[in-house]
């Protein structure tokens, strides 16, 4: 038969292995999380790509990196409300907003598509102090539409 003198618990099991830690030295971890630092930029490029259905507002450094954006339906528009143009103003104000974190100051403005929120989320913008230098209207035009269908054959 075997011998049972100490049953080890889960306590004491733990305290075995504090006390090992204090016999080696507790050593700290060499990875210490670095502060982040947020980026000061100071122009901007702000896209507003504007459809029948929905509104995107997206406002990136000179570059091209995207600071922040925002969408109608990001901001709980459902449905037909997602294409109206007090929606497209709203989500136009949250974009600003988080891109006036950044310190921007400036911005040049491309609109795209026929929606009904262009206007409105251009005087959104302007309206959280932005200073806009220009807009460019980059709507896609079609050169000669699309391919006819085929004759029909009866």
């Amino acid at each position: 038969m075997a011998k049972l003198d100490k049953i080890d618990t889960p306590d004491s099991i733990i305290e075995k292995k504090a006390e090992k830690k204090e016999a080696k030295g507790s050593k700290k971890s060499s990875y210490s999380k670095k502060k982040k630092i947020k980026k000061h930029i100071l122009n901007g490029v702000a896209y507003v790509q504007s459809t029948f259905n929905n509104t995107i507002i997206s406002i990136a450094d000179t570059n091209g990196n995207v600071i922040s954006w925002a969408s109608a339906g990001q901001k709980g528009f459902k449905g037909s409300r997602k294409s109206t143009p007090y929606a497209a103003q709203i989500a136009a104000d949250s974009a600003a907003s988080k891109a006036l974190e950044y310190g921007m100051k400036t911005l040049t403005v491309q609109v795209k598509g026929p929606g009904s929120g262009r206007e409105t989320a251009l005087r959104a913008l302007q309206a959280k102090g932005f200073k806009i230098l220009s807009i460019k209207d980059t709507t896609p035009m079609p050169h000669n539409g699309v391919r006819p269908p085929k004759k029909r054959r009866v």
